[in-house]
């Protein structure tokens, strides 16, 4: 179940924005949580005119041993599905995540065009011994507690944040997989992309966004380091600001081909 301290939403959205506007945004959240993570930037989105959707990936919003049972193909399948269903129903898509989100939306991205990503403290690799154990650990200990909560600095928004409590092994597993098949397509990426990390991010090396702002294929490509978030940015303490430059690049790309939100 999803659990979490307070009165939060962590349920899917989608924000209309404008009537009829031609614009549409994915928004994928991390392993283990919630659309609750990308919330903030649907909301700021659709405050400009945006149609912001935020569906939870496969095996969330249950329990994690359903998670557990899942391989990343079917995380890859579902945005793909997102992304086809918002691209039939606008002219511009665009597509954003966090973590786990990020890794998905470079992996569609490698493959389909969308018009412009925004990936959010996004691991290319997680730190030894965990991809060399995690093959055999998953089958002694399937899952472990998250004892300290999410990375995120603010302890307010850490004690509320909602999403599993208990981190399946398995899953970790089939991100390293993810991650290996991400790490030798991020050339093939071709949309304008805003890289963003935090810079107190525990959970993903604040150099892998240096590599992925580095090796991406786009021409128009802008990096982002929030000074004073960990890894769950959007709820973190940079969590406003970063929404608002998010909604500008976007907003920028936008311009950029000739398209106005409630156009």
């Amino acid at each position: 179940m999803v659990s979490g301290s307070g009165a939060v939403d962590a349920s899917a959205f989608d924000f209309p924005g404008a009537p009829e506007s031609p614009v549409g945004v994915l928004c994928v959240h991390g392993l283990t949580g919630t659309p609750y993570e990308v919330r903030p930037l649907g909301l700021a989105l659709a405050a400009r005119g945006m149609r912001a959707r935020g569906p939870f990936l496969p095996g969330h919003g249950t329990r994690p041993e359903e998670l557990a049972t899942l391989g990343y193909a079917s995380w890859v399948a579902a945005v793909e599905a997102e992304y086809r269903a918002l691209r039939d129903r606008h002219e511009w898509v665009a597509v954003l995540g966090l973590s786990l989100g990020g890794l998905l939306t470079l992996e569609l991205a490698s493959r389909e065009h969308p018009d412009a990503i925004a990936v959010i403290g996004t691991p290319l690799a997680l730190r030894p011994p965990i991809p060399q154990l995690v093959p055999l650990a998953k089958y002694i200990k399937p899952m472990l507690a998250k004892r300290e909560g999410s990375d995120i600095r603010d302890p307010a928004a850490r004690a509320r944040h909602p999403g599993y409590k208990q981190m399946p092994l398995a899953s970790v597993h089939e991100l390293v997989r993810l991650q290996r098949r991400v790490c030798t397509r991020l050339g093939e990426v071709r949309s304008p992309a805003l890289v963003a990390h935090g810079a107190h991010d525990r959970t993903a090396d604040p150099r892998d966004a240096q590599r992925i702002f580095r090796e991406l294929g786009s021409s128009v490509k802008e990096e982002l380091i929030c000074p004073e978030s960990g890894h769950v940015v959007p709820v973190d303490i940079d969590g406003p600001w970063l929404a608002e430059r998010v909604a500008d690049f976007i907003s920028d790309q936008l311009a950029e081909a000739g398209f106005r939100p409630n156009a």
